[in-house]
């Protein structure tokens, strides 16, 4: 009676401890087989294609609008306090550190990395991942391998389109819109925007991008139960890796700022 109550109060801490062994694994070898040889750069180009180009659009919206609603809110709370002139310094210090990586990962997160866990799911279940080791080749090194590279290079690539995008849509609705001065909304970005702030967002990127795709290729790599196995593992990717995000956000912030 004892053992049992134990067993199933702890049972969820187990696996959650299992989960994050196994994808600690899943990481080390996939680092391992980066710089073995052959190098499959073709296949990291396509992945890099699908992640990054084909997400553009996404990105593209998400960052005006995110941009314009942040220059709309904080205009007027500093109308309130007669600093107007801050606007663009606010807008361009919470794209670059905060909403640009973050909202970007998020963003590719629901739209390539469902797509990526939907994938490799579908191979685990009509055993193509087992057809490969038949063959003698590393599953993780054709499959993973390149999804980890292309999103660790791509989603600083995104996040620099999505900070240019967001401040240039803050630009629209401060100066354009909201009739706040030019010359006092670019000097004072210009002014209080580091490169240090760039550099920052930047990480934190890539970071994502590696927590997005490890995340996301475990949970199709290990799929089980068929069709509904794969949805599962697809709707259990996508949520984890956007909780990873925030967490990880949060930590990677009170380290660098």
């Amino acid at each position: 009676m004892f053992r049992n109550t134990t067993e199933k109060l702890f049972s969820p801490f187990l696996k959650i401890i299992q989960e994050m062994g196994n994808l600690g694994f899943m990481l080390i070898e996939s680092v391992y087989w980066c710089f073995r040889r052959p190098f499959k750069f073709n296949y990291i180009f396509k992945q890099m294609e699908f992640i990054g180009f084909n997400s553009l659009v996404v990105v593209l919206v998400t960052g005006t609008f995110t941009g314009m609603v942040l220059a709309l809110q904080s205009y007027y709370g500093f109308r309130k306090f007669g600093a107007e002139s801050l606007l663009g310094t606010t807008v361009a210090l919470a794209m670059t550190r905060e909403l640009g990586p973050v909202l970007t990962s998020l963003m590719v997160t629901g739209r390539a990395g469902s797509a990526m866990a939907a994938e490799l799911g579908t191979m685990r279940v009509t055993e193509q991942i087992d057809a490969l080791t038949v063959m003698g080749l590393n599953p993780v090194k054709y499959l993973v391998v390149p999804r980890i590279v292309a999103s660790f290079i791509m989603l600083p690539v995104l996040t620099i389109i999505s900070d240019f995008i967001g401040i240039v849509g803050g630009y629209l609705v401060g100066v354009k819109l909201l009739g706040v001065n030019e010359g006092a909304f670019i000097n004072r970005m210009v002014k209080y925007l580091e490169y240090e702030d760039i550099f920052n967002g930047l990480i934190k990127a890539a970071v994502f991008g590696i927590i997005m795709s490890v995340i996301c290729c475990y949970k199709g790599f290990y799929t089980k139960g068929g069709a509904e196995g794969v949805g599962r593992a697809t709707t259990e990717a996508v949520v984890l890796s956007s909780l990873s995000i925030l967490v990880s956000d949060y930590v990677l912030t009170s380290l660098m700022f």
